[in-house]
């Protein structure tokens, strides 16, 4: 069993930036969160993958994304973190952090072992 806490969303302005924290724990942590990534919900759309990372700092990114986040970890630690630059209005989604055991299970919604409670994320024009 793995739980994930999310925290770092809140309201900024277009063009401002935020970072979100996941911190991962429980008894299986070394294998079910070896792999942490990020998905958004916008309202009327389905859950899309955002960012991912191993445990060795390999990284996945969505395309829409990946010239503006960055997804990071501390080698070997639990804790991802999803820096947000450059944000646009359409950013603006409940963002869920995510955790599996490899990184391309991570990646697609269906593959994802645990999800966080997610975190609120708007962005004003």
């Amino acid at each position: 069993q793995v739980q994930l806490v999310e925290s770092g969303g809140g309201l900024v302005q277009a063009g401002g930036s935020l970072r979100l924290s996941c911190a991962a724990s429980g008894r299986t942590i070394s294998s079910s969160a070896y792999g942490m990534g990020w998905f958004r919900h916008i309202p009327g759309k389905e859950r899309e993958f955002v960012a991912a990372i191993n445990r060795m700092g390999a990284t996945k990114y969505a395309q829409l994304v990946k010239d503006r986040f960055t997804v990071s970890r501390e080698r070997g630690k639990y804790t991802a973190y999803l820096q947000m630059n450059s944000l646009k209005p359409e950013d603006t989604a409940v963002y869920y952090c995510a955790a599996g055991g490899t990184l391309d299970s991570v990646a697609q919604v269906w593959s994802v072992g645990t999800w966080g409670q997610g975190t609120q994320v708007t962005v004003s024009s």
